[in-house]
């Protein structure tokens, strides 16, 4: 732990203490050709970062707008189904992934959504006590 310790409070400090980056904008043009290959590294490490988060971003914003529920029962505030354990006979799959057609019971539509977004979501597999 102390080499990351070390690593994030001395040694990256120190090194971006000692880039050539001027006072002023006119210090910019001032420069010379080692102050600017010095810059490079730092640059190119905020490119790339900068570049991850925005695929990340965008992949986000195409996916939706991060609502789980995609469209069962939008017309009320929660959905809420109860279900009897009285009436469940052996056993009973009820869907995690918001995409059954048959909902609240699961009709396999996870595997789609899986395959789809790299999820790894199923069902709650609700059993009798009695027919264990």
């Amino acid at each position: 732990m102390y080499f990351v310790s070390n690593i994030v409070k001395v040694t990256i400090p120190n090194y971006l203490a000692s880039l050539p980056i001027p006072d002023s904008f006119g210090g910019w043009f001032r420069l010379g050709f080692r102050d600017w290959l010095a810059l490079v590294p730092p640059t190119v490490a905020i490119g790339v970062i900068s570049y991850y988060s925005y695929i990340t971003i965008k992949k986000a914003n195409e996916a939706g707008n991060g609502q789980v529920n995609p469209g069962i029962r939008k017309d009320i505030n929660k959905v809420v189904d109860f279900i009897d354990i009285e009436d469940i006979t052996e056993k009973v799959s009820l869907c995690r992934c918001w995409r059954s057609k048959n909902w609240p019971y699961c009709d396999g539509a996870h595997g789609a959504h899986n395959k789809a977004t790299g999820d790894n979501t199923g069902p709650v597999v609700v059993k009798h006590k009695e027919n264990k």
